[in-house]
């Protein structure tokens, strides 16, 4: 029977004896599986104690000032046996009452992966105030320098895609199109013709990695692995977002020039204000709302030339003054004070200098103190009177939550949160990263179940958003979803139910245009971003790849004062590249014809790459659900993650999902049997034989061991075995601790390669090294004395103590107050525990832990009241 303990901002809570905890995980269900962000919750019923008491700091009691914020979720973490099992979030949910005293608190704990849509809440992506350092002005020396632009030097472009204006190419010199209206693409020199691409039927695009790097910028809890997110990923790294935020023209708010003020210095954060300039052009309000003094925003222009004040919070506007010539001061009530990020623009016909530009915060740290104040300062400043293209009001209307679950669902990503940081990998990198474990003798034979793996009969892929014109007219024409795969298998009588996994975006057919005159192609491509009425439409975000094409046909750009020729130029694609031999990857689900090389060879889909194995596997007739009941031991508990196998009499098996009491270890599984599907001729050809295998160091229960990667293009993986017994399967690594041996024996170790196939290089002539484990230190240190408090203040004690000895070495001390041990442990032997009660006694105690895991006794009490 393993024993619970649960910690609430690194303080442990005391449990009912007979608290039954049993929590469910699942990274990708059959059942389910287009959801994202998937980890577990457990509620829990907490014992109203004198420790929990403290810790809740009293919540049912609201005559009580700064008592526990129950509005938000709080650090927390589970361990079994004193080892760390999961770490996540509690929230809490109420207070039982009886006899009008506390008699339980009701809490729940979330894995840690939930948290991503509570720090996000509602927000869109116009919050990201990060991207506002994009900001550049529309006009058509801009335009044309983004149309032209190398996509690789740069987070902003400007794709041949128009929301208005149809675009083509006559040669013919008679010119029958020759207002300037007209998209005829072919240059003519010389005057009163001025046909061709209109700048201002361009809007800019921002790249998708840009983005990603904002959320991290203005979310700071908020940190994504390069697994996936990286700038070598190309099919995810060329992607970028068109921002087109309403249809037809591009335009400013009010229609009257404005600009961003970003001449604030970036600051780090304020604690005495609770306050921060996140960027050149963001104030940061972070502490409790009710303890704002004052936050004002003062304008000193240094004339009397008319300008507008406007405050946006979080990407929305909340502010916008009446017409000033003179001195402007904002107070917080004008700005609906929360805690949010704000930007200020300026609004004005004509430019406007100013000396300064200054937001002021005062803040209540303590009724007992005096306020802490700040402010933030630009200097002087200059509006210029031109159209700013601010990111933040351009980009389209989404949530940042569903955009992130866009990208998720397109790529089949999936996340988990570690050392907190949010993993994000597709779900084919995920499970080849997992390790196997040998569960047989765990197994409860007296009872399990095999059922059908395939709840559906078909599964949809496709873009929420198909309306615009050729889309449109490529459904209607050839009686199918542009993009848009169904997947049925190859048994076209199967039963179950319909299932969809729709992406929240834009899927645009792109025209390859063609010589009317000659009937030869061009090196054009581009975007009519219009409804099947040839009217501007507004539609969903559009995602594409952006081409530049170098030396190539020469096209008409219509600038301000006239028409220029233009040989480089953006066009916009579904696929990477334009050769599929260079490449195949595309964002259509469907493997559809390519629009410029009219073939279907860019075969490396969305489906095809990212969720082909997956679904074929649950497809495939002989898959089955099995499920069983095992009771895990602590050393597989702790260890094991959703991407590792189950292994049960020699079958391989994905787990689908588990339900696990933590207290017995008594385990329900729903198990997918491991199926490796391949599409291509049968590959026997085994990988070369793993190299350079060496023992890196070894422990009383542990050896780790590296080996030289193999070079194999198809390796999918090693198989560690241990006496000539399969340890492990891995995947694509160059190192491994092997676990829970016995101490002081001798051990063979072996490692062979396998790749997509499933051949694995030969076992007999594999290299061999033999480890001896070392033997096991079981004497726990000597538990630490002389404890005493050298300061002892209102709300923080230091104290110290003399060290324990221990005949391997002292790893860290954990400090305990009234029982509960105090967050961070020290290999220190002092320590200052902070946040206790003025006038409160307390009692301290601390213990020793070796390097080997032992622990001391406690050390004697210290008994402590805290001043006045």
């Amino acid at each position: 029977m393993q024993k619970l303990q649960l910690y609430i901002q690194g303080q442990r809570v005391e449990l009912f004896d007979d608290e039954t905890v049993s929590i469910t995980q699942s990274i990708q269900n059959v059942k389910d599986i287009s959801k994202v962000f998937t980890d577990f919750s457990k509620p829990f019923t907490l014992p109203a104690t004198k420790s929990n008491n403290k810790i809740f700091k009293h919540y049912y009691n609201y005559h009580i000032e700064n008592t526990f914020d129950a509005r938000k979720k709080v650090d927390a973490e589970i361990e079994l046996n004193n080892l760390p099992f999961r770490k996540g979030k509690v929230k809490l949910e109420g207070v039982g009452l009886k006899d009008n005293k506390p008699n339980t608190y009701k809490i729940v704990f979330y894995g840690n992966t939930v948290t991503l849509k509570d720090l996000l809440g509602e927000d869109k992506l116009q919050a990201l105030t990060d991207l506002n350092d994009e900001t550049l002005v529309y006009n058509d020396t801009n335009v044309k320098a983004k149309l032209i632009v190398d996509p690789t030097t740069t987070d902003v472009i400007a794709p041949l895609i128009t929301h208005t204006q149809r675009l083509f190419y006559d040669s013919d010199t008679g010119h029958s199109h020759d207002d300037q209206y007209s998209g005829n693409l072919y240059y003519h020199s010389g005057t009163g013709h001025t046909h061709g691409v209109n700048y201002t039927e361009l809007k800019y695009a921002l790249r998708v990695h840009r983005i990603i790097e904002a959320i991290q910028v203005n979310y700071p809890e908020i940190t994504f692995s390069d697994d996936f997110f990286n700038t070598t990923n190309i099919p995810y790294y060329n992607l970028f977002l068109w921002l087109h935020r309403k249809k037809g023209n591009v335009e400013n708010l009010d229609g009257v020039n404005q600009s961003i003020v970003d001449s604030f210095p970036a600051t780090s954060f304020d604690g005495d204000t609770q306050s921060q300039m996140i960027n050149t052009s963001t104030l940061r309000i972070s502490g409790v709302i009710n303890d704002y003094i004052d936050v004002d925003l003062t304008l000193t222009p240094s004339g009397t030339t008319p300008y507008k004040a406007i405050v946006f919070k979080d990407g929305v506007e909340v502010y916008q003054s009446a017409t000033v010539t003179s001195t402007l001061t904002i107070n917080k009530s004008q700005i609906d004070l929360s805690q949010a990020d704000y930007t200020v623009f300026i609004q004005a016909a004509a430019d406007v200098s100013f000396t300064n530009i200054s937001w002021y915060v005062e803040y209540r740290v303590s009724y007992f103190l005096p306020p802490e104040n700040t402010s933030y300062s630009t200097g002087a400043f200059t509006h210029v009177s031109a159209f700013d293209f601010t990111i933040t009001q351009q980009i389209p209307e989404m949530k940042i939550i569903d955009f992130l679950t866009g990208l998720f669902k397109m790529f089949n990503l999936t996340a988990y949160v570690e050392d907190n940081v949010v993993i994000v990998k597709t779900l084919n990198a995920y499970y080849s990263s997992g390790t196997s474990y040998d569960i047989t003798k765990y197994i409860d034979v007296n009872k399990s179940e095999v059922n059908t793996a395939l709840p559906y009969r078909e599964i949809s892929f496709y873009a929420e958003d198909t309306e615009t014109l050729l889309a449109k007219q490529h459904e209607q024409l050839a009686g199918n979803t542009w993009g848009k795969i169904e997947y049925k298998g190859s048994d076209k009588e199967l039963a179950g139910e319909l299932y969809k996994v729709v992406t929240p975006f834009s899927q645009l057919k792109y025209e390859h245009l063609i010589d009317t005159n000659t009937g030869n192609s061009i090196d054009v491509q581009w975007g009519y971003f219009v409804d099947d009425n040839q009217d501007s439409y507004y539609g969903k975000p559009l995602l594409f790849y952006p081409i530049r094409q170098t030396s190539a046909t020469e096209i008409s750009f219509v600038n301000a004062s006239g028409h220029e020729p233009l040989t480089t130029y953006i066009i916009p694609s579904n696929s990477v590249y334009l050769n599929p031999a260079t490449g195949k990857d595309n964002i259509n689900f469907n493997v559809e014809v390519n629009e410029y090389t009219a073939t279907q060879d860019f075969t490396d889909t969305l489906f095809r790459k990212y969720y082909q194995n997956y679904i074929l596997s649950v497809f495939d007739p002989k898959n089955r659900l099995t499920k069983v009941t095992a009771y895990l031991p602590l050393n597989i508990l702790l260890k094991f993650n959703l991407s590792d196998r189950f292994i049960i009499n020699g079958d391989s098996y994905k787990i689908n999902s588990i339900n696990t009491n933590l207290q017995t270890g008594k385990s329900d599984l729903e198990l997918l049997n491991d199926i490796v599907i391949s599409t291509l001729e049968e590959d026997t050809t085994p990988p070369n034989n793993v190299q350079g295998l060496a023992v890196d160091s070894v422990t009383y229960n542990s050896v780790s061991i590296s080996w030289t990667g193999n070079t194999d293009t198809d390796l999918a993986g090693y198989k560690v075995y241990l006496d000539g017994v399969l340890n492990a399967t891995l995947g694509i690594q160059d190192s491994y601790t092997i676990t829970s041996l016995a101490q002081n024996t001798s051990y063979d170790i072996r490692v062979t390669a396998y790749d997509t196939s499933g051949n694995e290089s030969a076992f007999a002539s594999a290299t061999e090294v033999t480890a001896q484990t070392e033997v096991q230190d079981v004497n726990a240190p000597t538990k630490p004395t002389n404890l005493s408090d050298d300061l002892i203040g209102t709300t923080a004690i230091s104290i110290s103590w003399t060290a324990s000895t221990d005949d391997v070495g002292i790893d860290y001390y954990r400090v305990y107050v009234d029982d509960i041990v105090q967050s961070p442990t020290t290999s220190n032997t002092t320590y200052t525990i902070t946040g206790l009660i003025p006038d409160t006694q307390y009692t301290i105690n601390v213990d020793a832990i070796d390097t080997s895991g032992n622990i001391s006794p406690l050390s004697d009490d210290l008994i402590v009241t805290t001043t006045i």
